[in-house]
């Protein structure tokens, strides 16, 4: 059983929705982009924003840049989105069976990521083992919140 959880800022609870996850700090037209490419494709789009301490880890101490609640917040206010959560759980769990366990009851229609995601292959296994498509969407070049970070700090 996974240690992630899902702790629903807008919650949504019809199965066969397209679900994101990622960071989502700093949103930027990439991620706009992104989430509407996905929400174009018919699905109801849910996003999952990852919590500070999985991000930190992950990151470094600097990041996230905004808090969890903030960025799922502000993701909950755009009009492709129609349901967001914040995962929350140890950082060493970000396998494809964490997140398989993540979104069961969720009842996933699809799994979406951009490309040359270094897990796509993950999400990909992911999405076959929940019945559920594998949908990967070109990234938007030049935009990422690391580049904007860096960007200012320099």
């Amino acid at each position: 059983m996974s240690s992630l959880e899902a702790v629903w800022v807008r919650p949504y609870d019809r199965p066969g929705a397209a679900i994101v996850t990622g960071v989502f700090d700093i949103l930027h037209v990439g991620h706009v982009r992104f989430l509407n490419a996905v929400a174009e494709r018919g699905l109801p789009l849910i996003v999952g924003v990852e919590d500070d301490s999985r991000v930190r880890a992950w990151k470094g101490p600097s990041r996230p840049v905004n808090a969890a609640a903030e960025r799922a917040e502000v993701l909950a206010a755009l009009r492709a989105v129609q349901g967001v959560f914040i995962v929350t759980g140890p950082p060493e769990a970000h396998g494809p069976e964490d997140y398989i366990d993540l979104f069961v009851p969720m009842g996933p229609g699809a799994l979406a990521h951009t490309a040359g995601d270094p897990h796509a292959g993950g999400r990909c296994a992911a999405a076959a083992l929940l019945g559920a498509e594998c949908w990967e969407l070109e990234a938007i070049p030049g935009r990422s919140t690391t580049r904007i970070v860096n960007s200012i700090r320099y």
